[in-house]
């Protein structure tokens, strides 16, 4: 027998291969490896090559596609031997591969079903120096350090690497385990040199290098974190164990559930109540304290503990006391006291402090919030104000509900937890300025509140429990009744307040005003004297308004420029103490001591005596004391000239024109009414920013002069046909509407057309009819302030009013006649007499 040499595998390789298309990565030379294979006709080719030699060859897809074709491959691929292959239950196979020497494909011999083609084995381009050993070198050590900081590498892998004697199967080797992208695997793949080969795994090692630095170092800080959380857990369990060895409270949440429910068990809940807050503290006992819900739950229970549940006690109060709080605190207003005072009585009388809503009615600056402080005062009782003005979302009344974030409840339960007691008196300001939005009507959700018989079981969003505000005494304020909802009204006991006369705001200036603004501005009251015709000089001549806010910013400017002027007199006399203590040292100039001269405290005091204020001088710690008298002369320096000059009312002095009254939310008003004629084009123009109604009034008007002229006066109808007529109320930014002034325009028509003026300090207010009938009309009692400022005497009103005189106080009234009419003939024979 002959002798026969062992030929190496990859030596004998055939030059037509069966290719397999790998969707993953490409597989390396020198790698043995289980392949899954599931594609039916890859599973036949198998199943050939099995039958065959078990060569077959292993190509990544290029281009990803179900059904591929060997254009859809890379060129360069992987020959392997099967070594063993599995059947799979559901038609695929597993087999065993080792892989043998790279290709490239030269040939398609079968393009598809399945892929063969013609190729050409590659060998690797070696050079044996230095270098290239270096690379090996560092390739092994650079692998080790990231293998033994890896889980993911194997002993077995370690191994192989260190058997592995050839350069470039190393570097295959650690190509195929390293996480790289399988494009760039598949670079690897088709670069032949060995050195350029082995530097480019290098710098693929030091990237996964990096990513293990940063693997490592976000894994110890999660360490960190959980030994921390671990110690912090076993620690609070520790403490709770010892705390509850010594009978203590273990933690804030069993702590807050203990507080809960002792606090809730005083209120001893029945029904739905009871349920609902058993199951709350259920829930808030079982939650964990950092879930999202916690929190919720937690306020919720809070909000309940902290609201007055228990009954009210009876109520205690003096009507005597009460009076003399409401004299006390306010002068004049001698209707609106009594008002209050019978409500009073009432509420005591019938022991019963439900259904009490009161709607104070008045002008900016009369006192509205100030006596409802007083009723709080004289019933002992906590005070809680808010405004609704520009108020447009429902929730602000009735609160929002717990499903959204930040929920909280209404302004009625706010209030109630703030008070703590069940029968406070609330106040609602500026409930005629509330607005309506996509958000809902504040005003209806105001309407459930404000009623006797719906509010015992008051619902909040919020809250989803009935809760009994029926105690509570609601005080609301408005300055006009127009804008309040007709159902929001019924359910108000309306109270007026009108404006203050001048001799009214004189008295509450002495009482309140001026010492409230001595001491906000520091000043004392043996410093400032006011004499009684200053005081109606600020308040006829700056202040005319139906309130008294004006007034006092009046008084406060004044107060502030004296206070101004007494510190920089004291700072004056200071420096010329110093400057005299120089002067007997000779540290100071001639120069220096004329112009602290001319600063000095002297020149002061004269230069304010010189201005209408007396000067009194006496012994004081820090220097020297005054005190101003206040007259015209300063008052006018301080304030500057008068808004209203004295003696400048507003009067008709010649034909054409008449005086009207009118009533607005800051109170009463006169109105001047002018016509003219102009010939030309029959017709009627008005003039001066009016409404829709006084529009109407004014052509009401014009009929009714225009038949009485012809019939009563002799004018001739064609006088109308070739005359322009206009009516003008000056003011003409103001807005200005309301019937009430027909007649007054009436009166002014007729003027012109008779060319005669009215009587002199005559103003009038009242409907017209177009048959000459004069209709009532509101608001007297404002009216009649208003035509007093005026310095009117006589008045003409609307016959049907006569009931309104009482209603007036006989201080406004006095010195004023009042004319009642029924008819328009009535008018003309008061305003322009035969």
């Amino acid at each position: 027998m002959s002798e026969q040499s062992v030929v190496p595998i990859d030596q004998i390789l055939p030059h037509k291969l069966p290719l397999v298309a790998l969707m993953g990565r490409p597989i390396f030379p020198g790698i043995f490896t289980p392949i899954m294979i599931g594609n039916p006709m890859d599973v036949k080719v198998i199943d050939d090559a099995v039958a065959r030699d078990g060569l077959i060859g292993l190509v990544m897809l290029a281009n990803e596609s179900e059904s591929p074709t060997i254009i859809d491959l890379y060129k360069v691929g992987t020959a392997a031997k099967i070594v063993k292959k599995i059947n799979l239950p559901d038609g695929g196979v597993n087999i065993f591969i080792s892989t043998l020497k790279r290709f490239k494909i030269k040939k398609a011999l079968n393009p598809a079903n399945p892929i063969v083609g013609a190729v050409e084995y590659l060998d690797d381009e070696e050079d044996d120096t230095s270098e290239v050993k270096a690379l090996t070198r560092a390739l092994i050590s650079e692998m080790k350090q990231i293998s033994e900081n890896n889980p993911l590498f194997s002993e077995e892998m370690r191994l192989n690497m260190i058997n592995i004697d050839h350069p470039g199967k190393i570097a295959d080797f650690i190509a195929s385990i390293l996480n790289i992208d399988k494009g760039e695997q598949q670079k690897i793949l088709e670069v032949l040199n060995v050195r350029k080969r082995m530097e480019q795994v290098l710098v693929f090692i030091k990237k996964e290098q990096e990513l293990l630095r940063i693997q490592k170092r976000i894994q110890k800080e999660i360490n960190e974190k959980i030994e921390k959380s671990q110690r912090d857990y076993f620690l609070k369990e520790e403490l709770k164990a010892i705390k509850t060895e010594l009978g203590m409270t273990t933690d804030a949440k069993s702590s807050e559930y203990q507080r809960f429910k002792d606090k809730l068990d005083t209120f001893k809940f029945e029904g739905e109540i009871k349920e609902v807050v058993e199951q709350e503290l259920e829930k808030f006992n079982l939650m964990d304290p950092n879930s999202g819900e916690f929190i919720i739950t937690r306020n919720y229970l809070d909000t309940i503990a902290n609201l007055p549940w228990s009954e009210p006690a009876p109520e205690h109060f003096d009507l005597k006391v009460a009076r003399e709080v409401l004299e006390n605190d306010h002068y004049g207003l001698k209707d609106v006291k009594s008002r209050i005072v019978e409500y009073l009585a009432v509420r005591k009388l019938k022991q019963d402090s439900k259904g009490s809503i009161v709607c104070l009615v008045g002008p900016p600056g009369v006192g509205k919030t100030s006596v409802g402080k007083s009723v709080a005062h004289a019933l002992g009782k906590e005070f809680f104000r808010f405004s609704v003005g520009g108020m447009r979302d429902e929730a602000e009344i009735k609160g929002h509900r717990r499903t959204y974030i930040g929920a909280m409840p209404g302004k009625i339960l706010q209030g109630l937890k703030i008070v703590k007691t069940k029968d406070p008196v609330f106040m609602i300001d500026e409930i005629d300025k509330m607005g309506v939005s996509f958000q809902g009507d504040p005003a209806s959700a105001l309407l459930e509140v404000l009623d006797p018989e719906q509010n015992n079981s008051f619902r909040d969003h919020y809250l989803d429990l009935p809760f009994d505000i029926s105690h509570i005494f609601f005080i609301v304020t408005a300055n006009t009744l127009d804008t309040i909802p007709h159902p929001l009204l019924d359910r108000m006991e309306i109270i007026q307040l009108p404006g203050y006369i001048d001799t009214e705001k004189l008295e509450i200036a002495k009482r309140y005003l001026v010492p409230k603004s001595l001491m906000k501005n520091g000043l004392k009251k043996n410093q400032v004297k006011y004499t009684r015709e200053s005081l109606l000089y600020i308040a006829n001549g700056y202040a005319r308004e139906a309130g008294v806010r004006t007034f006092e910013k009046n008084l406060d400017k004044i107060h502030r420029k004296l206070a101004k002027q007494l510190v920089e007199a004291e700072e004056a006399a200071a420096a010329k103490a110093n400057t005299r203590k120089q002067d007997k040292v000779g540290n100071i100039s001639a120069e220096e001591n004329q112009m602290l001269e001319n600063a000095g405290v002297s020149q002061t005091i004269s230069m304010v005596a010189s201005e209408g204020a007396a000067l009194e001088k006496g012994p004081k710690e820090k220097g020297i004391v005054e005190k101003f008298i206040i007259d015209k002369k300063l008052i006018e320096k301080h304030l500057g000239k008068p808004l209203f000059p004295e003696g400048e009312i507003k009067k008709a002095d010649r034909p054409g024109m008449s005086v009207g009254l009118a009533w607005t939310s800051m109170g009463g008003d006169t109105l001047v009414i002018e016509a003219t004629a102009v010939p030309g084009k029959e017709g009627l123009t008005l003039t001066g920013k009016m409404g829709d109604i006084m529009k109407e009034s004014g052509a009401i008007a014009m009929t009714v002069v225009r038949k009485l002229g012809t019939e009563r006066y002799g004018i001739d109808a064609a006088w109308f046909e070739k005359n322009h007529i206009h009516l003008h109320i000056p003011e003409g930014a103001t807005p200005k509407d309301g019937p009430s002034a027909g007649i007054t325009m009436a009166t002014a028509l007729l003027s012109m057309l008779r060319n005669k003026t009215i009587t002199p300090k005559l103003v009038m207010t009242g409907e017209l009819s177009l048959t000459g009938q004069v209709l009532p009309i509101g608001g007297l009692k404002e009216k009649t302030i208003a035509a007093r400022r005026n310095k009117a005497r006589h008045i003409i009103i609307p016959k049907q009013n006569l009931r309104d005189l009482d209603d007036i106080p006989d201080i406004v009234k006095k010195g004023i006649e009042f004319h009642p009419v029924e008819r328009f003939e009535e008018v003309l024979a008061l305003a322009l007499p035969d």
